[in-house]
């Protein structure tokens, strides 16, 4: 049995997910990531978490409890930005101040997992799952600081893993039979597209279509911009010689060896003020 082409993870995100009746998706995908089991126990209700108009950013801040009773908060950003280092910086600075009260102390700083899904090459390697940390390198000797036993008890240790599964779906918007990850049979049965509203099917292809003139629009202008890039620079030099040439020749000839207009010409001359510089073609007695 072929699979059925389900509803895209962002839209699914931005629309359905957000509802407690669908957090065992969001729960499954982020237990695989993670590593280990979590319960989602709120969608916060953030500044960040707002309804935002441009469908390129989604994202959803939810705190959930892991297997060890402790309380995290996960930001879950699907990203179609170039800039998006600068906003995962943003965001999860910004989760973290408007979880800690005034007057807290430091230690009170809330644990933030920021799990950002790239539509995007950010740059070369080749995996397609990337976990970043921050360290700590001397400047002289250039070893790595680790953390003491004591700090280390504050932090659970990261594990490296495999979420195929759900990268499969991701990139294909397709759920196999086989496939065992957590949340993605939930997911399957979830976000068909047959079973959606005939109003919210015909927002989500719209939702679809608007992403594919975007693409398109990112390729265009690209192309569009060499070529403009080209010609604006060819326009700066027929201005440059131009101004050059003031001093020597009539509006009428400078036009027609740089290909200019004449008014522009006239312009150009207006601005710089440089009157023509009589010129001699005959010995002087």
């Amino acid at each position: 049995m072929s699979s059925r082409k389900l509803i895209s993870f962002d839209w699914a995100m931005k629309r359905l997910l957000r509802s407690k009746a669908n957090f065992e998706i969001l729960e499954g995908f982020l237990s695989e990531l993670i590593r280990e089991d979590i319960t989602i126990l709120e969608v916060l209700e953030s500044e960040s978490n707002k309804e935002n108009r441009a469908d390129k950013f989604n994202k959803v801040d939810l705190k959930v409890r892991n297997e060890k009773n402790e309380i995290i908060i996960i930001e879950v950003q699907y990203e179609r930005e170039i800039d998006y280092l600068q906003r995962i910086l943003y965001g999860t600075s910004r989760v973290i101040t408007e979880h800690i009260e005034e007057k807290e102390p430091y230690s009170k700083v809330v644990k933030v997992i920021s799990v950002n899904i790239l539509y995007f090459n950010l740059g070369q390697g080749e995996d397609y799952i990337y976990h970043g940390t921050t360290s700590f390198q001397g400047l002289h000797t250039y070893d790595e600081l680790f953390l003491d036993k004591g700090q280390q008890a504050l932090y659970g240790k990261e594990k490296i893993y495999k979420l195929d599964e759900w990268i499969y779906f991701l990139k294909n918007e397709k759920i196999e039979d086989t496939f065992k990850a957590k949340g993605l049979q939930k997911a399957k049965e979830q976000l068909d597209m047959l079973k959606l509203p005939e109003d919210e099917r015909l927002e989500y292809n719209r939702y679809v279509d608007n992403l594919h003139y975007q693409a398109s629009m990112v390729e265009s202008s690209y192309g569009v911009g060499k070529l403009e890039g080209r010609e604006e620079g060819r326009e700066e030099e027929r201005l440059h010689v131009a101004i050059n040439l003031l001093d020597a020749l009539d509006d009428a000839t400078i036009a027609k060896k740089t290909s200019l207009p004449l008014e522009e010409v006239k312009k150009l001359r207006r601005n710089n003020k440089k009157p023509i510089k009589p010129r001699f073609c005959g010995k002087i007695s």
